[in-house]
């Protein structure tokens, strides 16, 4: 699954109530509901867009426009993403990584076009009436967000420590063995060596702390926001090592060399510590009002 969706899609736009599931509202009718993968303008392209992409389970995609907005939007059948149909889909690291896949593609499609909202992973409605329906009455608060983001990407900033790495770098140069030394039982050199592992972990990890700080400081002016997501661990991380800082920024266009540029190099000489930057993506950490995001 993409590290970046994993990480960041959990603050998508999404519906403040809870989604009203077809199989909650009637036993009987047609068996399609409308998933919606992101909002944008009316007018903004996404009408020309939404025929030449291809959505879940291979569907077809439209708008349903409701004023100065328009959803993207793909039929999908009832009963898989109904509320237990979604779960056991959710459940399958399989499944998962297939919606997410395709989520992700449809809305970084559109999203080259014009600035779009993403909308959280699953979000189904009963039709394109409720659809409609959704657009009007949170209008005013996704208006504001295109405003906001308007002009803008998101970059995200992964900061790893690998004590693996660090012990494979040379040690500092030194006069080599005192020939006079007294030899090393096997046991007392493996303690020694555990010992040497445990501090080379510790300093790994002091290291990146330290080298995540530099980096808000070094795009702090580079940046309109900053949103930090937790670390990512197990198979959602995409690099060897522990993944101790996963940051999300909203930097605007025109300065995105500026911000590689000042991140360039960082992490060199710095045993076990690596510096990952992605993007620029569409704005899933941002796509919430300022006061719900997690900014920090």
């Amino acid at each position: 699954m993409n590290s970046h969706l994993q990480g960041e899609a959990e603050t998508a736009a999404a519906p403040r109530q809870p989604l009203r599931r077809p199989t909650e509202q009637r036993e009987s009718g047609p068996p399609w509901s409308s998933y919606v993968y992101a909002i944008g303008r009316a007018e903004s392209g996404l009408d020309t867009a939404a025929p030449r992409l291809t959505g879940l389970r291979g569907g077809r995609l439209r708008t349903v426009t409701a004023g100065r907005l328009t959803a993207l939007v793909s039929s999908v059948p009832a009963d898989a993403f109904s509320t237990e149909g979604m779960k056991a889909q959710l459940e399958n690291l399989t499944e998962l990584e297939g919606i997410a896949r395709t989520h992700h593609t449809v809305v970084e499609a559109a999203h080259t076009g014009t600035m779009v909202l993403p909308m959280r992973l699953a979000t189904v409605y009963l039709d394109d009436a409720r659809v409609r329906s959704m657009l009007r009455e949170r209008g005013a608060e996704f208006d504001a967000l295109l405003s906001r983001l308007e002009g803008h990407t998101e970059l995200g900033v992964k900061v790893y420590a690998d004590p693996r790495a660090a012990a494979a770098a040379p040690p500092p140069a030194t006069g080599g063995p005192d020939p006079a030394a007294s030899p090393v039982s096997p046991g007392r050199a493996y303690l020694r060596q555990r010992r040497a592992q445990r501090r080379t972990q510790h300093d790994a990890c002091r290291a990146a702390g330290a080298l995540a700080d530099d980096v808000r400081v070094r795009v702090a002016p580079l940046a309109r926001g900053r949103v930090a997501h937790r670390p990512q661990q197990g198979e959602l991380a995409s690099g060897a090592g522990e993944n101790i800082a996963n940051d999300a920024y909203l930097v605007p266009m025109d300065r995105i060399r500026e911000f590689h540029e000042a991140l360039a190099g960082l992490a060199d000489g710095v045993p076990g510590v690596r510096v990952e930057v992605t993007g620029p993506w569409a704005p899933y950490s941002f796509a919430t009002p300022p006061a719900e995001s997690r900014s920090a």
